[in-house]
């Protein structure tokens, strides 16, 4: 069963508080495969995205240096969030900062042309809530948006952040999320974790009906 509201802030806030963010298994310099394929999907300077469940991670510093103006971050981690704000500098406040738990996220309806998900929605193993994900994303995406969603793969580890997860493949993903999406492409990563350890990725880019 899914942790709830309380206890993923919990767990989150401890996670950010005791461990250096470029420790974590998920950790890369750069989101290199989320940036092709966002890239890929038509992102522009003017497009309206949100990358949820962020936690520290650096994919805000590269959509700003290629000169996005409309970025919102969400996680349910203020930590996480200060972290990644004090990485920002002065340039955090060019960024919209949520600290909202996504199932229950006051979102602006169609606020969105892109919505960025790696390895959150894995985290929802109970099914109603990784449905009430699906009703959130669809509903702040305009149609004709984007959501790329990436998490561990069939074959990639059952539990993370001392979490069960759930694994699926990119047509797992893409149906999980029928028929207000469309599957647009996937993407296979072999992740490398600090300690050298290997995870298997699925990514599946959807396109708002």
């Amino acid at each position: 069963m899914s942790l709830d509201h309380t206890d993923r802030q919990a767990h989150w806030q401890a996670v950010y508080a005791r461990k250096d963010p470029a420790a974590v298994s998920w950790y890369r310099p750069h989101l290199e495969v989320s940036l092709a394929l966002l890239e890929a999907a038509g992102l522009s300077t003017g497009a309206r995205l949100i990358d949820v469940g962020a936690g520290a991670a650096t994919l805000v510093d590269d959509l700003l240096e290629r000169g996005l103006r409309e970025v919102t971050v969400l996680d349910v981690s203020g930590q996480a969030l200060a972290i990644a704000r004090a990485r920002l500098g002065p340039r955090a406040a060019q960024v919209h900062w949520l600290e909202q738990d996504v199932l229950g996220a006051a979102l602006p309806i169609g606020g969105f042309e892109f919505w960025h998900d790696r390895a959150v929605l894995h985290f929802l193993t109970d099914l109603a809530d990784a449905a009430r994900y699906v009703q959130v994303c669809a509903a702040a995406l305009v149609a004709g948006g984007h959501a790329l969603i990436g998490g561990f793969a069939p074959d990639g580890p059952e539990r993370c952040s001392g979490l069960p997860v759930v694994r699926r493949s990119s047509e797992q993903i893409a149906a999980l999320f029928s028929p207000a999406f469309s599957l647009v492409r996937t993407h296979a990563e072999r992740h490398r974790t600090p300690s050298g350890a290997e995870q298997s990725f699925a990514y599946a880019l959807l396109r708002r009906g």
